[in-house]
């Protein structure tokens, strides 16, 4: 049954019409109701239902969204009791209380109920967001960060959905009326951060700006419910940060657009491709949290792809060219005609079967079409559509001895599979043109191409060709090396997928080339991480220095204190207090003798002598507690370990760029510009309770910054290694 969502303009039942959005649930909208009326939701038999949570329950059951109303009737149940308590957040003078509610709730959870997102989530969420401005306010701010965390996580994943209500239904105030076009524009226009430069697709704005700073894209052309993308990744490399931004882009207008996103491995070249190269970005896409609606494989076509080559050849749209490889790249730059060119269909024919067979003969040609050799744009001078290659292919075997190129088998598969809209980047565009005439050759449908600017980073290569030679060269351990531009390599170097989607959403969907700097995505991942992860201490290993404390405890003892001070969800940690402590030794030769220092999480101290080797090096130090004193007042807040046998062996690395010139010109050698040395190892000791670490952990060694997890505690003898994390800014050497 048809149904219909009636509301009072001046209260839109926001969970409701962003349940329905996520869900895929279909409703009419009417906002007709008087003021004060409670939603209802017209059935076309005549029936209806009423009341902000009846037609949330009932969303929630006719929707085909997993676990959406609970995985039992225990959850079930704590679901119905968040509905009920979410009109709070709406009610104004509770408003901080439920915040702060809700806040500590989520300490230790990342949905309010279970491991999946509710209705419940849904519904506080658009309450939350609902209240307009003072949301935004608090949202801002350092309170509730656990409230803040889960808000823009879901606000991150459904991106296209939520910000299409938020702008629509929420004004400054909170909920009210629809925001016409022309007050939308006029807020626009009044606010300063509005973009200078807005992107352009095929010669039209598809960029808006919302309230909340968020970019908000269209597709040209686009209609509700009948969208169909695809993402086609080669299976010759793992993924990598610029197929980041693709994959990210036809996820967000899949969702958008309710629509289908189609999953296509584009394996028309055996000599490059490997299963294991599809299991991984299996696993890359995984991560990044992409729901695809079907995998498909370029090979899947292999035979429809030879049948339509073949009915190009008999209408004289291909033919078969034998001429040297160089030759013909000299050919096509002049605009020369091949010999072939005016082969007769017969002679085609007859070549065609010789390259089928993979025979000597065959091996010499392969298939062009016959498109403009006078072009002034190159990509229409007859093109490849099919080369030999008696290579095995990792899926189907030897069944082939020929495959098709891209140019050939992209516009076809397109088409064939229903693809509305083809998002390319605009390295491409040239070839846009050569696509559509393709396209028109075979006879087949036109899919729309949105064109997208390439993500490409400072110091940064995202050709899997030179990845690969790094790999083979053995210069980095694999493709998920921390030094890597691989999702696996990012993720090791301890950045966070939340921080990755939202750089990419910030660069929006520009043609314009941009060379994009690892800070900016590294400030957004410090400011994921920083508020959560927990604090450890580390003292550098060589030269460090002894701190006798005269008045300290002869019997060492131990403190449970919190791993983060802000963040109770990060647990506590022991630590041990001694007579005999350890520093780093740039800390010593930084102090001076009488000098009162603040010994980080214990108090002040004297240091009364300083020991000094013939060479000037500072060899050890004498002081006495002085616990009473300011922490106000000292220059110096040193972090410190206990003497003690319980400390354990740390490797701490830090990492380089793989090459040293930013931006590299298209005819220079990029191995004229690898970076000698991008790994540098130190050995230090760590509190005792790094022990627990586990792999992927992300923490703070307090005054040194930020580390990943890559190899935890095993024994004594072999240390834990932590990556070192980027946060924006200079890194200087640890000391």
């Amino acid at each position: 049954m048809e149904a219909t969502i009636v509301f009072a303009a001046e209260s839109p039942p926001l969970a409701v019409l962003a349940a329905a959005k996520i869900t895929g649930v279909s409703l009419l909208i009417d906002g007709g109701l008087p003021s004060g009326s409670s939603p209802i939701l017209r059935f076309t038999s005549g029936l209806k239902l009423q009341g902000t949570n009846v037609l949330l329950r009932y969303v929630a059951r006719k929707a085909a969204f997993p676990n959406i109303y609970g995985e039992d009737l225990v959850q079930s149940a704590q679901i119905d009791e968040l509905l009920d308590y979410a009109p709070i957040f709406l009610s104004g003078s509770e408003f901080e209380d439920a915040c702060r509610h809700v806040d500590e709730y989520l300490s230790l959870r990342t949905f309010l109920v279970g491991n999946n997102l509710t209705i419940a989530d849904i519904t506080i969420w658009s309450n939350l967001a609902g209240t307009g401005q003072r949301w935004e306010s608090l949202r801002k701010s350092k309170k509730y960060k656990n409230l803040v965390r889960w808000f823009n996580s879901i606000a991150s994943e459904y991106a296209g959905l939520l910000n299409d209500l938020t702008s629509t239904y929420v004004g400054k105030r909170g909920l009210g009326k629809p925001i016409s076009s022309k007050s939308k524009e006029g807020e626009q226009n009044n606010q300063s951060s509005k973009p200078k430069d807005v992107p352009l697709v095929n010669g039209e704005s598809n960029v808006k700006e919302k309230s909340a700073g968020v970019i908000e894209l269209d597709l040209p052309g686009a209609k509700m419910g009948e969208v169909c993308l695809r993402f086609a990744p080669e299976p010759s490399g793992y993924l990598h940060i610029g197929h980041s931004k693709a994959a990210l882009l036809n996820k967000y207008f899949a969702e958008k657009y309710h629509g289908k996103l189609i999953l296509r491995f584009d394996d028309t070249n055996p000599s490059k491709e490997s299963t294991e190269f599809v299991d991984n970005l299996l696993k890359d896409i995984e991560t990044l949290g992409i729901k695809y609606d079907v995998v498909t494989y370029t090979s899947d076509y292999f035979r429809q792809l030879m049948e339509m080559a073949e009915t190009l050849i008999r209408n004289g749209k291909a033919y078969i060219d034998d001429t040297p490889r160089e030759q013909m790249q000299k050919e096509r730059m002049d605009g020369i005609e091949s010999n072939c060119r005016k082969n007769s269909v017969e002679q085609n024919l007859e070549l065609w079967k010789e390259m089928i067979s993979g025979s000597q003969r065959g091996l010499q040609c392969c298939l062009r079409g016959k498109l403009d050799m006078q072009a002034p744009n190159k990509s229409l001078r007859d093109p490849v559509y099919y080369r030999c290659n008696p290579l095995p292919h990792h899926r189907i075997g030897s069944k082939y001895n020929l495959y098709p190129t891209y140019d050939f088998a992209c516009p076809f598969v397109d088409a064939i599979e229903g693809v509305t809209h083809a998002l390319r980047s605009s390295e491409y565009h040239d070839r846009n043109e050569q696509y559509y005439r393709v396209l028109e050759d075979m006879g087949l449908r036109k899919v729309e191409i949105y064109e997208f600017s390439r993500l490409n980073m400072v110091y940064t290569l995202l050709s899997k060709r030179k990845l690969l030679s790094f790999v083979q060269e053995g210069k980095v351990d694999g493709w998920d090396d921390p030094r890597f531009p691989t999702v696996q390599g990012i993720i090791r170097r301890g950045l966070k997928i939340e921080a990755l989607k939202e750089f990419i959403v910030q660069q929006g969907a520009s043609k314009n080339q941009n060379l994009m700097e690892w800070d900016k995505l590294w400030t957004i991942n410090k400011k994921i991480i920083d508020p959560i992860c927990p604090r450890h201490t580390a003292v550098i290993e060589e030269r460090r220095v002894l701190l006798v404390l005269t008045d300290g405890p002869e019997v060492p003892f131990v403190r449970i204190i919190p791993r983060h001070k802000k963040h109770d969800a990060a647990g506590t940690k022991a630590t041990t207090y001694a007579k005999k402590i350890w520093i780093d030794h740039a800390d010593a030769a930084s102090i001076s003798a009488g000098e009162e220092i603040t010994l980080m999480d214990w108090g002040n101290a004297i240091v009364k002598d300083v020991e000094k080797d013939l060479d000037g090096n500072v060899t050890q130090l004498f002081g006495c507690l002085h616990l009473e004193g300011s922490v106000k007042t000292t220059k110096l807040k040193l972090t410190w370990l206990s003497d003690s046998d319980e400390l354990v062996p740390l490797s701490l690395v830090e990492l380089d760029h793989l090459i040293t010139k930013k931006k590299l010109e298209e005819d220079d050698d990029f191995k004229d510009f690898i970076n000698p040395c991008t790994k540098r190892e130190t050995a230090a000791l760590g509190d005792s309770n790094m022990r627990n670490l586990k792999r992927g952990e992300i923490l703070q060694l307090e005054r040194k910054g930020y580390f990943r997890c890559d190899v935890p505690y095993l024994r004594p003898s072999k240390p834990i290694v932590l990556i070192s994390i980027p946060d924006g800014r200079r890194q200087t050497p640890l000391k």
